[in-house]
C-alpha cells in the first residue's frame, strides 16, 4: 500500500483493508502507518470524507 494507491483506491475498500489490518495485525493506526510507511493523515482524510473516523479506544474506523 502506497500513498498513490491510497489516493486512487475506493474509500470503502480502503476502510475494509485498514480495519482488517488494525484488527489482525496492528495495535494502533500509528503503528500501521509507521510499518507501511504511509501518512496517517492521508488515511484519516480519505475515510473522513465518507464519514468514518478513527476511534483510538476501539482501534478501528467507525
Amino acid at each position: 500500500m502506497t500513498r498513490d494507491s491510497i489516493a486512487s483506491m475506493d474509500s470503502n475498500i480502503l476502510l475494509s483493508i485498514i480495519n482488517m489490518k488494525l484488527r489482525d495485525q496492528y495495535s494502533s493506526l500509528n503503528l500501521l502507518c509507521d510499518d507501511l510507511d504511509i501518512i496517517e493523515e492521508d488515511i484519516k482524510r480519505k475515510l473522513g470524507n465518507i464519514g468514518y473516523f478513527y476511534v483510538e479506544g476501539e482501534n478501528q474506523f467507525k
